[in-house]
């Protein structure tokens, strides 16, 4: 029988697990195709899974069905999250992927134990305006070329400072336990820079308004609040710094992506 995995929790944060050494059934929770969601017992984790059929396609709704069956587990344990579309394919192979890494998955639980994940998306005007940025052919030659790289490279490097400096301000203002960042451009001329900030839960509504605060001080940006979420992106990087030590976990284990989260409410 394959199984198709959401995330991993602690067995004792699961009463029903107390007495029993087989997956047991959660109660009044449906996973991926409507399928029953079991928690599977590993020694002293939790893998929370469902049975899978390997034929059947995973689409869109399927990526929120996954996100939402960790969100609820995340109300009862710390949780490692499994990357959308995870499949053990039998019982012997779920039990030995857990089994070969279950030092590091204990020691992930407990960096992460009463901590959660807060996402800011902030919306920046482009300080290089609406300049359009050239590619001109890497054949071509002469005066152009080269100013167009010049004045490519400048604009870039304008918007790193830019981004830099937002980033900067959003640490300083929000003083996270740690924190994840990036920035794109979008077609209407502002930078989106996406942050992933990791706090005990028990300072969400201290977080909640601070943003609500920043947000009306910080005028020149437009800022979204999500959250609280289960640290996918903090997982995600403890699973990295050990695959960079030793190459022993297997890649299943890591974060989906944020916009996986379709669910999330938009506090803006």
């Amino acid at each position: 029988m394959a199984w198709y995995a959401y995330c991993i929790g602690e067995k004792q944060a699961f009463p029903e697990l107390a007495r029993h050494r087989k997956p047991v059934p959660l109660e009044s929770v449906l996973g991926v195709s409507g399928n029953q969601v079991f928690l599977y017992p590993a020694s002293d984790l939790a893998v929370i899974v469902s049975e899978h059929n390997p034929s059947e396609a995973l689409n869109q709704k399927a990526g929120v069905d996954h996100a939402r069956v960790i969100a609820d587990c995340f109300q009862h344990s710390t949780v490692l999250p499994f990357r959308f579309g995870t499949v053990f394919n039998d019982d012997e192979i779920l039990r030995k992927s857990i089994r070969s890494n279950q030092r590091q998955f204990l020691g992930n639980i407990d960096k992460l134990r009463g901590k959660t994940e807060m996402h800011l998306k902030i919306f920046v005007d482009d300080c290089c305006g609406k300049e359009v940025e050239r590619h001109l052919p890497a054949d071509s030659v002469g005066r152009e070329y080269l100013t167009n790289l010049r004045e490519n490279a400048t604009r870039t490097r304008e918007r790193q400072t830019r981004a830099r400096a937002v980033s900067f301000q959003m640490h300083r203002l929000f003083m996270p336990l740690d924190e994840e960042v990036s920035c794109r451009l979008t077609e209407n001329g502002k930078m989106v820079l996406d942050v992933a900030h990791l706090i005990d839960r028990k300072y969400v509504e201290r977080y909640q308004n601070k943003f609500a605060t920043t947000s009306a001080m910080m005028r020149e940006c437009l800022m979204q609040l999500s959250g609280p979420w289960p640290p996918y992106h903090f997982v995600h990087k403890l699973t990295r710094s050990a695959h960079q030590q030793a190459h022993a976990v297997p890649q299943s284990v890591a974060a989906p992506s944020i916009p996986v989260l379709q669910t999330a409410p938009t506090l803006a």
